[in-house]
């Protein structure tokens, strides 16, 4: 008889244990990996704000990665999951300005190199919260090639990407409207605004017309505030409504001057009444539109997200305050047309929470049209493919609409625009786009680059498609002259029972650390892994954590009745092939064809990234095929003499590969139970996987 487990597994005193047993062995790293290795297979993880704790979605991400990484750690690749953290600029600030505030201090009393060391005490304090929490779910990244985008070979490379661009004449200063937030006081990427649906009113006001101030075009607008910066009114040249009317001018209400009627491919002839009014320094719609027109584009509202003089009244107002003042005059001239409700999305500061106002402004730019080229090609060529497919769509579609970036940010954090006398900052995203090589060493040519890069699969969220994916891959193509990964597996989006997003602020987030805590690091991965069928966004259900921690307990049970019944000759079973018997049952035979077809189906869904249907497979095979049914069969063959060594092989055999089968998804109580198991292969993280 071999080693016994104890009668109930109690993860939370297992898994600590487990963990520092492999971090201990080295084997996160793949130089330490035993035996001759296959081709690299390298995993860059999108690097958590470090700002950021835990959330479902760093969990499932986490786990369909954890799943690769160990699954080909097993099947003889030089398997290496790099972790890191993003500086998080905005998001940092407004965190660390929080910190100040509470001091009763602001940025500003401490000025600028004073506030920056502030920053790095908190990072060193707090921004490495996230790692750990990564390592209680069982995340087996090579800790020593952590990477943070601010360190000092990382500034290195953002600083070498930077003026390399500037050389080639890509990066320009220019003026363009932004997405501005007056309460952080720097312009924000798309990506750093929060939308949020509100109720609001459409308004239709009467422009007159000036050869018949009795006519009049009726003007649609969820912003008639607005109107005091409106330099035309535009039509879709498609709309024969307007087709006459096109040329002619119109006198703006309140601002008494002309403005002409224009006819533009942007006007969108189903909204309102399909005329539309043109403020072309806040709308960066309006923006191109008065590009394309000559128009001018008085701001009437300024960076403090206040009226200006240009809009000739409501001075200092803020735009709220001035919509009554506006709404009212239009009524005093008969100039107010119909109201209506409407629901729209409105922008908002993803971090401070302010309405977020567009406007022009003076930033740096860096030129797409040669870089998007790149990108679009080595989609459209096959090299990089997305898994499901269908997110190649909107990826192209951004590629085919991209406008200049904005890459500058007028915050105090962050990688400083390495030319003299600028104090902006880049964009985070600038830094976070050369991600998959810089965190291998480039600029340098280091050994870890050559081995390493390309990267194998990025796995990452559908929000971030064109914000991240599509600049690592012109930055890879662009400074590393190749894809930086062969595959981007686009995971689901975790969602509510009831399918709405999950937000700790607004009650409707869950803590994968409680449920970790509640059921186990195994239990979790495996009920998050169950609902990720690559089809559609996962509304979670704590169901399927708790099937996981029933499934963990029946894994443990069957293991241990496995173990009971092995006698001394099992020692021997590991160096011992299975035609070595020759009496095996119709049962025997039948458990070990069934294992055969799981091991064949569950790595090909590994293979497509089908990992539900993988986790299923493993699942049905080992609860009702091995324990309901071979288990049972099994107690009478122990008992038989012919058949009693035999069956205990099967039984050791097939709880050995099912325990590989299952490693990548449960790791910790499949490495506890091997580690009682006789075995050759070493520890479970590195033992053969099934053929």
């Amino acid at each position: 008889m071999t080693d016994q487990l104890e009668k109930n597994y109690e993860p939370n005193l297992s898994e600590e244990k487990i963990y520092q047993l492999w971090e201990k062995s080295g084997f996160f790293n793949p130089d330490n990996l035993p035996g001759k290795r296959k081709k690299s297979f390298t995993i860059a993880i999108p690097p958590p704000n470090i700002t950021g704790s835990l959330h479902m979605g760093h969990a499932l991400n986490a786990t369909v990665q954890d799943i690769l990484i160990r699954w080909k750690r097993m099947d003889g690749f030089k398997a290496l999951w790099i972790p890191g953290t993003d500086h998080a600029g905005i998001a940092t600030q407004n965190v660390v300005e929080k910190e100040l505030k509470k001091e009763g201090q602001t940025r500003f009393d401490l000025g600028k190199e004073k506030f920056i060391e502030k920053v790095w005490q908190w990072k060193e304090k707090y921004g490495n919260i996230i790692l750990d929490q990564f390592k209680k779910l069982g995340s087996s990244c090579d800790w020593s090639k952590t990477r943070f985008t601010m360190d000092k070979e990382y500034v290195k490379a953002v600083e070498t990407a930077f003026l390399y661009y500037h050389k080639k004449g890509w990066i320009y200063e220019g003026e363009r409207v932004v997405n501005w937030c007056t309460r952080c006081q720097t312009s924000l990427s798309d990506l750093e605004l929060d939308y949020k649906e509100e109720k609001g009113k459409l308004w239709y006001i009467k422009y007159p017309l000036k050869s018949s101030p009795d006519k009049y075009v009726l003007v649609a607008t969820t912003r008639p505030e607005t109107m005091l910066g409106d330099t035309a009114v535009a039509v879709s040249p498609k709309d024969e409504r307007y087709k006459n009317l096109v040329g002619q001018k119109l006198i703006l209400p309140i601002q008494n001057k002309e403005i002409p009627i224009i006819a533009d491919i942007a006007v969108d002839l189903t909204f309102g009444t399909g005329a539309v009014k043109v403020t072309p320094a806040h709308d960066p719609v309006d923006w191109e539109i008065g590009k394309r027109h000559n128009l001018e584009a008085p701001k009437i509202i300024n960076k403090f997200g206040r009226m200006t003089e240009e809009a000739k009244i409501c001075i200092g107002l803020k735009p709220l305050e001035c919509r009554e003042k506006v709404l009212e005059e239009l009524q005093k001239q008969n100039l107010l047309g119909k109201v209506e409700d409407y629901t729209h999305s409105r922008p908002y500061c993803y971090r401070c929470s302010s309405l977020i106002e567009p406007m022009p402004s003076h930033q740096w730019f860096l030129k797409m049209d040669v870089l998007a080229k790149k990108a679009k090609e080595a989609v459209k060529k096959g090299k990089i493919k997305f898994f499901p497919e269908r997110f190649e769509k909107p990826y192209l579609d951004w590629l085919d609409n991209i406008q200049d970036w904005c890459i500058s940010r007028q915050i105090w954090w962050g990688h400083k625009i390495p030319l003299e006398g600028v104090e902006d900052v880049l964009d985070t995203w600038f830094s976070s786009a050369l991600w998959p090589f810089a965190i291998l060493g480039w600029p340098e040519k280091t050994d870890l680059l050559k081995k390493h890069y390309p990267t194998t699969v990025l796995s990452t969220a559908r929000d971030i498609i064109n914000l991240w994916v599509a600049r690592m891959i012109f930055s890879g193509l662009e400074f590393m002259k190749e894809i930086p990964f062969e595959e981007v597996l686009v995971h689901p989006t975790v969602l509510t029972r009831e399918g709405k997003r999950m937000s700790k602020s607004l009650g409707t987030g869950l803590d994968p650390l409680e449920l970790i805590k509640k059921f186990g690091a195994d239990a979790t991965r495996f009920g998050i892994a169950w609902q990720v069928t690559g089809n559609q966004d996962i509304h979670f259900i704590e169901d399927n954590i708790v099937m996981g921690r029933k499934f963990c307990n029946k894994i443990w049970n069957a293991s241990r009745f496995v173990m009971f019944n092995l006698g001394p000759e099992s020692e021997k079973f590991p160096k011992t092939k299975l035609n070595h018997f020759k009496n095996l049952s119709d049962d025997d035979k039948l458990i070990l064809e069934e294992l055969e077809n799981t091991i064949e189906e569950t790595t090909k869904n590994l293979e497509k990234y089908n990992f539900s249907q993988a986790a299923e497979s493993i699942y049905n095979f080992f609860w009702h095929e091995f324990c309901d049914k071979y288990i049972e069969k099994s107690k009478p063959q122990l008992k038989d003499e012919k058949l009693s060594l035999s069956t205990q092989y099967i039984l050791w055999h097939v709880l050995s590969t099912s325990l590989k089968l299952l490693h990548p998804y449960i790791p910790f109580i499949t490495e506890e139970i091997w580690q009682k198991l006789p075995h050759e292969d070493g520890m479970l993280i590195v033992a053969s996987w099934p053929k």
